[in-house]
């Protein structure tokens, strides 16, 4: 049973029918997904999503789809770490990583987003499907579309990190590198979405696609024991992730599987690309658009789609945004790394590093339960650290060998 009523226009009100819309014909404002609440209200239960499956679509009854999935059945559900190393690191009483690194089946939480919304795609009869994408989006939408036999386009930034342009060519699937940042690439892929009628996962499907956010925010809450965190830090790009959290943390206490809803959101960038923050940070609601200039290839958008909102959001909930230094977030990776075994990408060492710089600036408590999001593999992004960890010391094969270097080790503690 589908509990969706149609789309809705996030600024003016009006309603529409279930297509692959995007945008309000009256007032230019984004669509998103209209629930039927209280008949969800009726039927859903802390019960009935425990007996479930552990993906995504134990919450199935959030998520925009008419029918069963048919794409990415088995997303989701990735670990909530309770980070004891890490919190004694930054002196805090109760940290956890919810770690999407691990995410089936590409190492990202887009992994959530794109089953949505290929899901959804072939339910609308689209054939081919497509993205512009920073890296982590182009290898879900690529493994997810073989799995759903769809074809599919992939443009994409042309001086990617390899292990993003590998992990989404191994699929088959037709890669397009643009010359240029993601934004050009992004203004190019709507005008092909018009001229070829595809399925754009983040252009003429994107309210679709935008809900499957929610469920790592569902995922949070429930692995927290049925309580909302009171302090969520989250990597920013287009800043569609933390609108998508907090809708996710309001929508649990609407439906009653949860007392209060009273998270406060944090938004994370570089410093190389950060609209966002920079807004937040001067008082702003208005996105000044930037050119990107940073190695979190993953998040450098300058122009961010739903910047806006995403400063309503921090701002309603009583967050901050903040930013940092690319050697910052090297910092951050390393430090993630060293404590809890946790490898993340770019966007997760910004997350971590952000989350080091609000603690110090005193805007979040340190006795209150924090949780960072890790949204993606360090794996893919092995350039950003090629040359700032420790090289491996070479011996020969023999005992002696292997002395020398612990008696050192030895006289260094002395």
């Amino acid at each position: 049973m589908s509990f969706v009523k149609g789309l809705k226009c996030r600024e003016c009100g009006k309603n529409y029918p279930k297509k692959a819309l995007h945008v309000c014909s009256f007032c230019f404002g984004p669509l998103e997904v209209d629930y039927e609440y209280e008949e969800i209200k009726k039927v859903i239960s802390r019960e009935k999503i425990e007996s479930r499956g552990k993906t995504m679509w134990r919450y199935k009854e959030l998520l925009p789809l008419d029918n069963e999935p048919t794409v990415g059945t088995q997303v989701g559900y990735t670990p909530l770490v309770k980070a004891d190393n890490l919190a004694k690191s930054l002196g805090v009483d109760e940290l956890y990583i919810k770690n999407d690194s691990v995410n089936f089946p590409t190492f990202s939480f887009k992994d959530r987003v794109v089953s949505a919304a290929l899901s959804k795609a072939k339910e609308l009869g689209f054939k081919t499907v497509a993205c512009a994408t920073t890296g982590n989006l182009g290898n879900s939408v690529a493994a997810q579309a073989v799995q759903g036999n769809l074809e599919s386009y992939i443009f994409m930034p042309a001086n990617l990190e390899q292990g993003k342009v590998i992990g989404t060519s191994i699929y088959g699937t037709n890669v397009i590198g643009i010359n240029g940042n993601y934004d050009g690439v992004n203004r190019m892929c709507s005008e092909i979405a018009d001229k070829y009628g595809w399925a754009f996962v983040n252009i003429n499907i994107r309210p679709y696609y935008a809900e499957g956010s929610k469920t790592y925010g569902y995922e949070i809450v429930e692995q927290l024991g049925w309580k909302a965190p009171k302090h969520v830090i989250v990597p920013m790009a287009g800043g569609s992730l933390i609108i998508k959290i907090g809708k996710a943390i309001k929508e649990m206490a609407k439906l009653g599987l949860i007392d209060g809803s009273d998270t406060s959101l944090y938004g994370a960038q570089a410093s190389g690309s950060s609209p966002i923050s920079t807004a937040v940070k001067n008082g702003s609601d208005v996105i000044k658009p930037v050119i990107p200039d940073t190695i979190a290839h993953s998040i450098a958008i300058g122009n961010p789609a739903d910047g806006y909102y995403s400063i309503k959001a921090i701002h309603e909930s009583g967050g901050w945004a903040e930013d940092v230094s690319d050697d910052e977030l090297i910092e951050g990776i390393k430090l993630l790394a060293s404590t809890e075994g946790i490898f993340t990408e770019t966007a997760g060492g910004v997350a971590v590093a952000v989350t080091k710089k609000l603690l110090e600036q005193e805007r979040i408590p340190r006795d209150e339960s924090i949780v960072i999001s890790i949204t993606g593999n360090g794996l893919k992004t092995l350039e950003a650290v090629l040359d700032k960890v420790e090289k491996p010391r070479v011996i020969e094969a023999n005992i002696e060998s292997f002395n020398e270097i612990m008696e050192k080790r030895e006289a260094c503690i002395v």
